[in-house]
């Protein structure tokens, strides 16, 4: 398995400031962690991906900018396309969705990049939205989507047969999306798998969304595997797990998560079945909160959350155990996404530290402990 750290903590939209970024954070981060090289799994906003798709000098200052500070690529996250720092993000992470051309012409920018990126041998993925927001959706968007899916695959084919380089596609379950879950992923592929090419599209596991969704991680991997479809990527990321949101000492605990930035989609896990919202400020108001509670909000992974509130590092070890039990690892991207460095409670951290300490956190806990014999 291939670990990295995602870029989107950092809010540069041109090519200066992600070199800023590297220099300042990304290299220092891995000295800080004790690695001899680092991945990183790169966002890079659309313009600045068209940009290096089609300047060669561009692209090379990128890679001497890796190169210098010891970084690697092997993925990219193409799930925002631009502004994801914004004073106020929440819906709009998910514009434009694969009905809009600008969606596809994004991703296959980011597929250029990542193919003149990637180190010899390495395959590549890239991380993606789940067709859009739910709102809305109709069978004329759906039939949209899988044009647009059917083009991409078309697209990576070609950059294939032209570089021999292998970039698979990692579509991202996401709680409120049209594709909610790691089964409607599966659905939704299985169903289309006469248009769309599944050699080179598959899934993006995101372990903070897997468990706000109150799945269990083996048998969402099995149903993964059992459709003929390939973990291609998996977001190494937490949520908050609240086990008593009723009581008044959690409900002011959580209270405290609740941002004007990023969406934090909230489940309730009732007797009856998930009872679902979009937002936290929401299930302060309206949820039972007489069961667990789980919120999309991407909490480091090495610091647990103070009592009475905790994380779910066990859904991320348990989803990792068992990709490792139905398809090989030597290629599959571990890519540890907390993107909420900035909005988490209590104000500033120093990002290298933290970056550092969580990227040691996840050598020990996912690669180290994981390869040890049972």
């Amino acid at each position: 398995m291939h670990l990295s750290y995602c870029t989107n903590v950092h809010p540069a939209e041109d090519l200066d400031g992600v070199i800023r970024q590297l220099d300042a954070y990304a290299g220092p981060a891995r000295v800080a962690a004790g690695l001899d090289v680092l991945g990183v799994g790169l966002w890079l906003p659309a313009p600045l991906a068209a940009r290096l798709a089609a300047e060669p000098d561009a692209l090379g200052r990128l890679r001497a900018a890796l190169e210098r500070n010891g970084l690697e690529v092997r993925t990219l996250n193409a799930f925002p396309h631009e502004a994801f720092h914004a004073e106020v993000v929440k819906l709009d992470v998910y514009r434009p969705d694969w009905t809009d051309p600008a969606r596809l012409e994004f991703t296959v920018d980011a597929a250029r990049v990542l193919a003149a990126l990637l180190p010899p041998g390495a395959e590549g993925s890239i991380s993606t939205l789940p067709l859009g927001w739910r709102v809305g959706w109709d069978d004329a968007k759906d039939r949209a989507a899988t044009d647009a899916l059917a083009a991409l695959g078309a697209e990576l084919r070609a950059i294939r047969a032209e570089t021999g380089r292998v970039i698979r596609l990692a579509v991202e379950p996401e709680p409120g999306c049209v594709l909610d879950d790691v089964d409607d992923v599966v659905a939704w592929l299985a169903s289309h798998r006469d248009r769309l090419d599944l050699d080179h599209l598959g899934v993006c596991l995101d372990t903070c969304h897997l468990a706000v969704s109150f799945a269990d991680p083996a048998a969402a991997v099995a149903g993964i595997a059992d459709a003929g479809i390939r973990v291609v990527k998996v977001q190494a990321s937490a949520a908050l797990h609240v086990e008593r949101p009723g009581d008044a000492d959690a409900r002011r605990a959580v209270e405290a998560y609740a941002e004007d930035r990023y969406l934090h989609q909230v489940r309730e896990h009732a007797s009856a079945g998930v009872i679902r919202v979009d937002d936290l400020p929401e299930a302060l108001d309206d949820l039972p909160a007489a069961a667990p509670w789980r919120v999309h909000f991407h909490v480091p992974l090495h610091l647990e959350p103070e009592a009475p509130l905790s994380s779910t590092t066990d859904v991320l070890r348990a989803a990792l155990a068992a990709v490792r039990e139905v398809q090989p690892v030597d290629q599959l991207h571990v890519d540890v996404e907390t993107y909420t460095w900035s909005v988490l409670p209590g104000g500033p951290v120093d990002l290298v530290d933290g970056i550092a300490a969580e990227l040691r956190w996840a050598q020990a806990e996912l690669l180290e402990r994981q390869e040890q014999p049972a």
